[in-house]
């Protein structure tokens, strides 16, 4: 035995079976660990995976009313979606989420259980996996422009409810300022707002005039009226040559008095009663005299007449029967009174100028070319536009017209070529009016003295002047609003300042939303004012409307009176809407060529094609009531910030 056992130890070619035996347990245990922790490993990753998912995804539904079930279960959702169980071989999987501060921060915590495939015939049956996972929505440096549709249909009441579609605009931009500002607190991020409302004209005069009072123009040709009046000469009396004096004398009428026994003599004839009677006495005053006076006068002369009245008095006599039955005659006395009367006549003869006055005889309708020196620097100016042509003053609301344009349907934008056609000034978002250059200039629209052109049966006609015309209607939204930082206060001030009136002029407001942040445009040191903070700025366009083009050929607008003016048109109407929508996607064009992102809302209307086109990437919305619409302003501000895995 000794020996075999010797032999066998030396003999080395049959030990591989026996160490063979020996290892394969070691070495199945090393391959079987190997296989489950590599499930191990890919469970835990797509577990990590799936609870930053599910966390991001309910920090985005965050709106300004915090964290709660609805974002829970948005964050669940994506959970699931990212990790399937089987797909793993995983079992018992929980996910949860949470928030501490109003849904800022979102929490979340991910635990599952793996079974293991080969460890199993070890004793270890499954393997428990747990992460954690936390996100938040952070804001970098943002211009954001509002581009507000308020044309006359904001006015309209939502179906259903009680309230106007500008009341939900106001109440969604409330919400969006709330949204951002809960997203930017704590951190150094800058965000500034601007503002363009629009309808069929725009109110920017005060940035213009704030900006160079020189890129205002100080003539403007308005489609207006003027007073015509008919030139009359007329004797004016002025007063009266000094008086010349004459007078007159004469006497009124005699009264008698009662009869009075003379004496007690009788007589016995008439004529011896004659014989013996006095003779009558002479006149002589009665008591004082009186003065008064009277003037008659007409158009070549006054007379004053004073006249001095004397009363006087006479005795007189005479003879009368004492009866009939032939008695004596005996004598009676009797007074007789007269006023002597004295006039004194003061004759003047009247002073009269020839004097020349011009009298209102109607108005003259046609295009007249207005001093607006005064105007566009919002100091009252008077024009005789009153009643009869009566001076009238008024003071500028801020609404422009545009520089020169081209009448032309042929609108595009290239980054090679730029705007075309080249020479439409209204259209060159970045150039400055020129000094001495009026088509450069914008003018102030002055609405109150529009009119339009009538031919007798009234209607719109485009002879050069005529005797006929009527009032143009004219719209004025709120102010713009150049970028700044804002507190809350003040932006509830300005959404709630909005008003609904005017027809839709979306190149309007692009036009100027664009004009007043470009990089290169009048505002340009604005716009390029870099943060404190160092970092890029995002530029954003937010463009709300709720309808389609709907220019006006009869109404006074940021065009003019179409009708009259053909800045856009051939013939005063044809093609108009046409027309303003190339300029609106050549605009578009150069906004997104610009690096802005523009955002496009279409509220209670359509999502047209034009709309759709002028929106960037993915940033084009349908909101067909107010709750789609807050939606959408919601889901825009948590674009512009950064959605990020905080740990």
């Amino acid at each position: 035995m000794n020996g075999w056992l010797h032999r066998l130890y030396l003999n080395s070619t049959g030990s591989i079976l026996p160490l063979a035996a020996i290892a394969l347990p070691v070495i199945l245990a090393m391959v079987g660990s190997g296989l489950d922790m590599s499930r191990v490993y890919k469970a835990r990753n797509r577990l990590q995976t799936a609870c930053d998912a599910g966390t991001l995804a309910g920090r985005r539904a965050v709106t300004n009313a915090g964290y709660g079930t609805d974002e829970m279960a948005v964050a669940s959702a994506y959970f699931n979606t990212n990790f399937v169980q089987g797909d793993v071989g995983a079992t018992g999987t929980t996910f949860t989420t949470s928030s501490p501060d109003e849904g800022n921060f979102v929490s979340g915590a991910a635990r599952t259980s793996v079974k293991m495939a080969v460890m199993g015939v070890a004793g270890f049956d499954s393997f428990d996996i747990s992460v954690s996972c936390q996100a938040t929505l952070g804001v970098g440096n943002s211009d954001i422009t509002m581009v507000l549709d308020t044309t006359g249909s904001m006015g309209a009441t939502l179906s259903g409810t009680s309230q106007t579609r500008i009341q939900a605009l106001r109440a969604a931009m409330k919400n969006f300022y709330d949204t951002l500002a809960m997203e930017a607190s704590g951190s150094n991020a800058r965000i500034r707002y601007s503002f363009v409302p629009y309808s069929s004209s725009v109110n920017v005069g005060r940035l213009i005039h704030d900006r160079n009072p020189d890129f205002l123009a100080d003539q403007w040709p308005i489609q207006s009226r003027e007073p015509v009046f008919r030139t009359i000469n007329e004797q004016v009396f002025v007063g009266w040559n000094d008086p010349v004096y004459t007078s007159s004398e004469n006497y009124s009428a005699e009264m008698s008095g009662p009869t009075s026994p003379y004496s007690a003599d009788n007589y016995s004839s008439q004529s011896s009663c004659n014989s013996a009677r006095p003779s009558d006495t002479g006149w002589s005053n009665n008591g004082s005299s009186t003065e008064s006076s009277s003037t008659t006068s007409n158009a070549a002369r006054q007379v004053v007449t004073t006249t001095t009245t004397q009363p006087q008095l006479s005795t007189r006599y005479t003879c009368q029967r004492l009866s009939s039955n032939g008695r004596p005659w005996r004598i009676f006395a009797y007074f007789v009174t007269r006023n002597f009367l004295t006039y004194r006549y003061a004759t003047s003869e009247a002073i009269l100028e020839t004097r020349t006055r011009q009298e209102f005889s109607n108005w003259a309708y046609k295009q007249i070319t207005f001093n607006t020196a005064d105007y566009k620097k919002f100091l009252p100016t008077t024009v005789n536009n009153g009643t009869n042509g009566a001076p009238i003053s008024y003071s500028w609301n801020g609404c422009i017209e545009e520089r020169d344009s081209v009448a032309t349907g042929s609108v595009s934008y290239s980054s090679l070529l730029g705007m075309s056609p080249s020479d439409a000034e209204d259209l060159n978002i970045d150039k400055l009016p020129q000094a001495g250059d009026p088509a450069t200039k914008w003018g102030p629209m002055w609405p109150e003295l529009a009119y339009h052109r009538l031919n007798s049966s009234n209607g719109l006609t485009n002879l050069s002047e005529t005797t006929r015309g009527t009032k143009a209607q004219s719209f004025c939204p709120h102010r713009a609003q150049l970028l700044q930082e804002m507190e809350q206060s003040s932006f509830y001030s300005y959404a709630d300042s909005l008003i609904a009136a005017g027809s839709t002029y979306h190149d309007l407001g692009m036009l100027w939303g664009l004009r007043l942040n470009s990089p290169e445009g009048p505002w340009q040191e604005l716009v390029n004012t870099a943060p404190n903070n160092g970092a890029k700025v995002a530029r954003h366009i937010i463009f709300m409307t709720d309808g389609m083009m709907e220019p006006n050929y009869a109404i006074q607008s940021t065009y003019g009176i179409e009708w009259h003016d053909r800045r856009i048109t051939d013939d005063g109407y044809s093609n108009q809407a046409a027309r303003h929508t190339a300029r609106f996607r050549a605009l578009c064009d150069a906004a997104k060529a610009k690096g802005l992102r523009v955002w496009v809302i279409a509220f209670a209307s359509s999502l047209t094609t034009d709309l759709n086109y002028c929106a960037s990437s993915n940033s084009s919305f349908l909101a067909t009531n107010a709750t789609q619409l807050n939606t959408a302003f919601q889901d825009i501000a948590k674009s512009v910030g950064e959605l990020r895995v905080y740990q």
